[in-house]
């Protein structure tokens, strides 16, 4: 689940050394003797899963500064830290010119070598999302750019790149926020349609009686409020790829009209008399089981084999966990930069808390996960405090015969207190305060009582004289339990 990082040193004592350093500091080694070794084992299908590089400057067959020129060349995205002997300032120099991030003496301390690592990977990340970002604005994204490296995402890609160099209508399964907008944009960025708009429509947004409109267009005065003529989704998208996400939602008088108008390659406005002729290709998301909805009568069934000609489905994120880490330090990355803070990198026990949660929400969830600890963090490093949420939360729910994380905190779901009477008598023993492990188990007394503290807190407003007798305690023993349990982060309220 750790970042692999490339160790490469022709001596067999310093990269055993680090080996060590990187296991203590929860990463993953990988290590070759040689420059050229290393260029080769970049170029390998092992290299896309590398996150860094330590590289030793001086080698007898290809030197550090080789390397790197290899790298550049090759456009080897991965951030190098040049380790040597020779501590010279113009040594640093040149290194840094051809394009090392960071340059530690032999032998490098744990602590210095774990600042480099995450201020490294931190600058890849950046550089990875600012490409990211240019490729979006400009329609070029390509499946590089998504952030993942566990085999069932890479065989989302090989779909995703077969599914590009054609016009075949895609249809795009999966949950909620695993990243089908995405998935969407790579397609048409590397298709022959890249120099084209990409022209996205949330279906389940679309009210109800614009729906016509908004998709197909219409004319000045069709209907009241229509003042002037206007060219709908459809239209805008001509030449191009319109993307219909959730498209499960639209209702069935829409459905007739989309199959026609993907069938026959033509609109009609509302209030126009004359067909319209559009060229697009047709992506399409649904987080529904579409087959099912056609089994039920909610889908028509012609319209599900129009836009299922080239099926796909993107896998949830806790059955790709490989893909957390390298998430989490993406969104540091970011978010600390959009909120102006100085935050390096993440705790090996917060890394482990992120990566055995169940992610209910996916990505979308991680994302604003991480954005609410960078917003808590009073240190340069994300920790286990900063994510109160994930340790007090009920722990499991039952979706779809699986346990799954629930994504309401605690603090929302009622419970009895002495003002409100008992919950109703269908709320489960275990609905209140997820009073199960994941493997459904009980949680230990010390977690039941960290969640009952921390609901207490935002029951009374952070009031801590109203929380401690509410509870049976006193304030100096509240506060010291608050410490233990890291809760100091809660807005409380002297009283």
């Amino acid at each position: 689940m750790s970042e692999l990082i490339l160790v490469v040193d022709d001596d067999p004592v310093q990269r055993r050394l680090l080996e060590g350093i990187l296991d203590k500091l929860g990463y993953k080694a990988m290590s070759v003797d040689g420059g050229q070794e290393a260029l080769d084992t970049l170029s390998s299908e092992k290299g896309k899963k590398i996150k860094a590089v330590i590289l030793d400057l001086v080698m007898p067959d290809v030197d550090g500064i080789a390397v790197l020129n290899g790298m550049a060349a090759d456009n080897h995205p991965q951030p190098v830290i040049i380790q040597t002997a020779q501590g010279g300032v113009e040594t640093a120099v040149n290194a840094m010119r051809a394009g090392a991030v960071d340059f530690v003496v032999k032998p490098a301390a744990p602590q210095r070598l774990q600042v480099s690592l995450q201020n490294a990977l931190k600058m890849g990340a950046l550089t990875g999302e600012i490409k990211r970002i240019t490729k979006k604005r400009l329609g070029k994204l390509t499946v590089k750019e998504i952030i993942s490296s566990s085999p069932s995402m890479d065989s989302v890609k090989q779909i995703v790149t077969k599914a590009a160099k054609s016009n075949i209508p895609v249809l795009v399964e999966g949950e909620s926020g695993v990243g089908k907008e995405m998935i969407a944009r790579a397609i048409q960025g590397m298709s022959g349609r890249s120099d084209k708009k990409l022209v996205t429509v949330n279906c389940g947004a679309l009210p109800e009686n614009l729906v016509e409109s908004i998709l197909f267009g219409h004319e000045k005065g069709a209907f009241t409020g229509a003042s002037e003529k206007h060219a709908g989704k459809f239209q805008e998208a001509h030449g191009g790829t319109l993307f219909l996400d959730e498209v499960g939602e639209l209702a069935p008088d829409i459905q007739v009209k989309l199959l026609r108008a993907i069938q026959e390659g033509e609109v009609d406005p509302v209030g126009s008399t004359k067909s319209v002729k559009v060229d697009i290709r047709i992506v399409s998301a649904t987080n529904r089981n579409l087959l099912e909805e056609v089994r039920n009568g909610n889908f028509r069934e012609d319209l599900y084999y129009r836009l299922s000609v080239f099926p796909m489905t993107i896998p949830p994120l806790r059955e790709r966990k490989e893909d957390i880490p390298e998430l989490v330090r993406h969104f540091v990355a970011r978010l600390s930069v959009e909120e102006n803070k100085v935050i390096n990198g993440i705790s090996k026990n917060a890394m482990d808390l992120l990566t055995n949660y169940h992610w209910p929400g996916n990505i979308r969830q991680l994302e604003n996960t991480i954005f609410r600890a960078v917003v808590l963090c009073e240190s340069d490093e994300l920790d286990v405090c900063d994510f109160p949420q994930l340790q007090s939360g009920p722990a499991t729910e039952q979706v779809q015969g699986l346990p799954k994380a629930a994504e309401t905190p605690p603090m929302e779901t009622p419970i009895a207190t002495p003002h409100q009477s008992a919950p109703p008598a269908n709320l489960g023993a275990d609905e209140g305060l997820g009073l199960l492990t994941f493997e459904g188990e009980v949680i230990s007394l010390e977690e039941a009582e960290s969640r009952v503290i921390e609901f207490a807190m935002d029951r009374y407003d952070g009031k801590m004289s109203e929380i401690a007798r509410r509870l049976g305690i006193g304030r100096s023993t509240l506060y010291r339990k608050m410490r233990h349990y890291g809760l100091e982060a809660h807005e409380v309220m002297e009283d």
